[in-house]
């Protein structure tokens, strides 16, 4: 594994971090309706979410925290390293004890997500991992706490914890305005699901996204056009 992953305008040291570059944090930051305000990162990992939203906008301050400090360091080095650094500010905090006195136009996760699995050796990817130090209760309760009136929430989960996520946000008042399926290629089953929340409730937008073809590594046109201001290769 490489220490490092190469985009067209920012590069992400992954030396400290236990969760690596991946298509998740990727696709969840090109998809995300950007908005020019203030927008906060929970779980930031390598700092790459944040650092993509500050590619995609022109003014926003973003927020980075993670409750891990070697996540935390390694956002920080990516950040100090990234041509947006002055939007960006980095915190070591767990989004439960994180204290704000604005609220947010956009927040956005790529959080734990496995509930009473087994657990790998390492705690630090366990932490990234799994819910036991981030419920899906508590991330919503503090969503609601920090996003503003006409705020959005996004984030990317895989299929059957995103059913449970969106039936324990609608419970309190978190409503889903937009999902995306996602499919690794068309001969396998969704995957991923992207989704939108808002303190409203609006009719629900549905889409769909391949990223492969038949063929191992090559990209359907809908997954470039997404990402192509980001990778290398496209």
């Amino acid at each position: 594994m490489s220490h490092s992953f190469q985009f067209k305008q920012f590069t992400i040291q992954q030396d400290l971090c236990a969760m690596k570059v991946g298509t998740d944090g990727v696709l969840l930051g090109a998809w995300s309706n950007v908005k020019e305000g203030n927008i906060l990162d929970i779980g930031s990992g390598t700092g790459l979410i944040a650092i993509l939203l500050a590619q995609r906008t022109k003014s926003a301050l973003i927020t980075a925290i993670d409750i891990n400090q070697n996540a935390y360091l390694q956002t920080l080095q990516n950040v100090n390293e990234c041509k947006w650094k002055e939007r960006i500010l980095v915190f070591h905090s767990s989004v439960q004890d994180f204290k704000s006195e604005i609220k947010y136009d956009l927040i956005i996760s790529n959080p734990p997500y496995f509930i009473d699995s087994t657990k790998a050796p390492q705690h630090e990817r366990n932490t990234a991992r799994h819910t036991d130090e981030l419920s899906f209760l508590d991330l919503i309760t503090a969503v609601k706490r920090l996003l503003k009136k006409d705020g959005l929430f996004v984030l990317i989960l895989p299929t059957e914890e995103a059913q449970l996520f969106i039936k324990e946000a609608q419970e309190k008042e978190l409503y889903l305005n937009r999902k995306c399926l996602v499919k690794p290629n068309s001969n396998k089953a969704v995957k991923r699901i992207l989704m939108e929340f808002s303190l409203y409730n609006p009719e629900l937008k549905e889409e769909e996204l391949t990223i492969e073809t038949e063929k191992r590594h090559q990209y359907t046109k809908e997954y470039i056009i997404l990402t192509q201001d980001y990778y290398l290769n496209f």
